[in-house]
């Protein structure tokens, strides 16, 4: 099983240093979330310049929240970095569910997930060379393979989970094993359900922080200013894996419901996490 790394969205200017030590560690994802009323890097210019700084990591968002954005100019964006990466993007894609993103968007709430639907029906033709209507011509450039990069999709709800087979990809699992497993069930049987050839890729998201007492403090604090917004804060909080023990242990009952890829979402702020991390799962 592959394993990845989150990356810190506290100081943008050090995530060069987080790319670089893990260019040559053995995640193979480097992953980035995203918002839009928070102090965050935006992350497909951020993913843009650590994959120009890096030969072998992809580049994942997770998730990015497409309703918050144009799908035309989203999918120019994603195909030029598609291109330009040789192939490293992956399109973590969700609706989020924070009212003053879509404030600032000026996106309704109420209908992002309609809008995310039909942005991707947009962005799938463009992606394979089609106009975008009768007065204006196809939208490049266009990206490596006519269907676009690897797509996942985060969520819980079952329309959401049902995007999987709808759409094709994959799975972003936000959950803990115990509740992953019903998550990763109803992600196959959407598959199984819409005639897809194969079966889904599924990659696990974990929250974690090693190091000396001050550092999972400092990771804590990072992480309830993050997710103070939820009605799940203390159970998110409580889920943080802070030794060794615990991270290999959630790892293993990941590989144990089958997925394919777990993503180590570091809220550590220095970039010795990297290797941390990486003597973790040597």
């Amino acid at each position: 099983m592959h394993t990845g790394l989150g990356l810190p969205i506290s100081d943008p200017a050090a995530l060069l240093d987080w790319a670089e030590r893990a260019d040559s560690s053995p995640f193979r994802t480097l992953g980035l979330l995203d918002r839009l009323a928070y102090d965050n890097p935006e992350p497909l210019v951020a993913l843009a310049m650590i994959a120009g700084a890096t030969k072998r990591v992809t580049v994942q968002t997770e998730v990015l929240l497409a309703p918050l954005r144009d799908p035309v100019l989203l999918a120019k964006q994603v195909a030029t970095l598609d291109r330009m990466s040789g192939g490293r993007l992956v399109l973590g894609l969700g609706i989020g569910g924070r009212v003053d993103d879509h404030v600032a968007a000026g996106i309704d709430l109420h209908t992002r997930g309609r809008r995310l639907d039909d942005q991707l029906a947009l962005m799938y033709r463009l992606w394979a060379g089609e106009p975008y209507s009768a007065e204006c011509g196809p939208i490049g450039p266009p990206p490596l393979r006519p269907e676009g990069p690897e797509i996942l999709f985060g969520g819980f709800q079952p329309i959401a989970l049902d995007r999987v087979g709808r759409w094709g990809g994959g799975f972003l699992s936000a959950a803990p094993p115990s509740w992953a497993s019903a998550l990763f069930d109803t992600v196959r049987r959407s598959w199984t359900d819409h005639g897809r050839p194969g079966a889904p890729r599924i990659v696990a998201q974990v929250n974690v922080a090693l190091g000396p007492p001050d550092v999972i403090t400092d990771a804590r604090a990072a992480m309830r200013a993050y997710y103070g917004f939820s009605d799940y804060t203390e159970g998110i909080l409580a889920g943080l894996l802070t030794t060794p023990a615990e991270i290999r242990t959630t790892v293993a009952e990941f590989e144990d419901l089958g997925a394919d890829e777990v993503m180590f979402y570091c809220y550590g702020r220095e970039s010795d996490q990297v290797d941390r991390l990486a003597d973790v799962i040597a």
